[in-house]
């Protein structure tokens, strides 16, 4: 298991000093296989940034990128397109996935606790000691991976997954979206019933909380289907252990109360896709009627006889209507093999769209040409 210490300030500027070179695995890899709609170009923003995850972007344009068996996170700087300055800015932490940035620092999941970063652009070269948020979260590597994010009320969002594949277990605890002040305090669950969310956004309009949550395994290849769902509202129960996909009675725990009960999926996803990271489109570069639409990050099944997933999936949500969904780039996996798998998505301030992808290694960039 990963070094779950804080690492000495001296290990921490070490670290900082140590730059990843360009490599040139990203010139193998066969973009030309990434199917996207017309007008759309894919390229690589960075390579060499093992096991990228979620992503946050700094206030002077920083994108940093938390890994899970890594144990490292990243910090890209870009120009024109591209990434000119890799580096790792920590090492050593137990599935750092999620990162967030608020008022000028980095915040990082580190599995029980939560970090943070002071003015950390000012120092990527040597970066600050992290401060601990939080160490009083679930250790449980079991989904304990997390996601983070600051919502609209300035709440520090962080799920914790279902220690299980499937069980029971306190709910005060486990399998929920919970917040807590920026400082760690006033520590609530938000919503329960949520197995396993690893990417979150609010609506630019409403507010609301929109959310991935992944199904639950050994149910068979078809069924249930992972989830993307709208929390408007604290307390709200999503169904977890009784009920998945909102209509399918867990045989284990089904019997303890009904789907009906439960909050209802906005938008079913398909069965074992696994999506993980997810973004409301508020940027200006792609056509209009991308405004306010979903992109979600599919990291692909694990466990299915016939793989699928491995792709960018886009929601498209207007109002009065229900969301449909519809595959916005695929080819990452090629009939029964994978060279690549999405993982967060995170939109830039030219409007273009970054992908993430913790097999290949690298970050993708997607823009919107009108002459193509």
């Amino acid at each position: 298991m990963l070094n779950n210490r804080l690492p000495s300030l001296a290990l921490w500027s070490s670290l900082a000093m140590s730059f990843i070179g360009q490599a040139t695995a990203a010139q193998s890899l066969p973009l030309d296989k990434i199917k996207l709609p017309p007008g759309f170009e894919i390229s690589v923003f960075a390579d060499n940034v093992p096991n990228a995850r979620a992503m946050a972007l700094g206030d002077k344009g920083t994108v940093f990128v938390g890994s899970m068996h890594a144990g490292k996170v990243y910090a890209v700087r870009g120009s024109e397109g591209k990434a000119v300055d890799t580096r790792v800015i920590a090492s050593g932490l137990n599935m750092p996935v999620g990162v967030t940035f608020h008022n000028g620092a980095l915040y990082v999941s580190a599995i029980n606790r939560i970090l943070r970063f002071d003015k950390i652009e000012d120092h990527l070269a040597r970066p600050p000691a992290p401060q601990v948020v939080t160490d009083h979260l679930p250790a449980d590597t079991h989904h304990g991976w997390k996601f983070i994010a600051f919502g609209p009320d300035g709440m520090l969002y962080v799920p914790i997954g279902a220690p299980c594949n499937v069980c029971n277990p306190d709910s005060n605890r486990y399998a929920n979206i919970m917040r807590m002040q920026a400082d760690g305090s006033g520590l609530e669950v938000f919503a329960r019933g949520v197995r396993n969310s690893v990417g979150f956004d609010w609506h630019p309009e409403t507010r609301e909380l929109w959310f991935t949550d992944n199904g639950r395994d050994m149910l068979g290849d078809d069924r249930p289907d992972c989830e993307l769902n709208v929390a408007p509202r604290k307390d709200m129960h999503f169904g977890f252990p009784f009920c998945h996909a909102g209509d399918i009675s867990d045989p284990e725990f089904g019997q303890l109360r009904a789907c009906k009960e439960f909050a209802a999926p906005t938008v079913k996803l398909g069965a074992h896709v696994a999506p993980l990271g997810m973004r409301f489109y508020t940027g200006g570069m792609f056509p209009a009627t991308y405004k306010n639409n979903i992109f979600i990050a599919e990291n692909g099944s694990w466990n299915r006889r016939q793989k699928t997933g491995y792709r960018v999936v886009r929601v498209v949500t207007e109002k009065g209507k229900p969301p449909q969904r519809e595959v916005f780039a695929e080819g990452w996996l090629q009939g029964q093999s994978a060279w690549g798998r999405p993982a967060d998505v995170l939109v830039m301030p030219d409007g273009a769209l970054l992908v993430s992808d913790d097999q290949a290694g690298v970050i993708y960039r997607i823009r919107f040409n009108a002459k193509h």
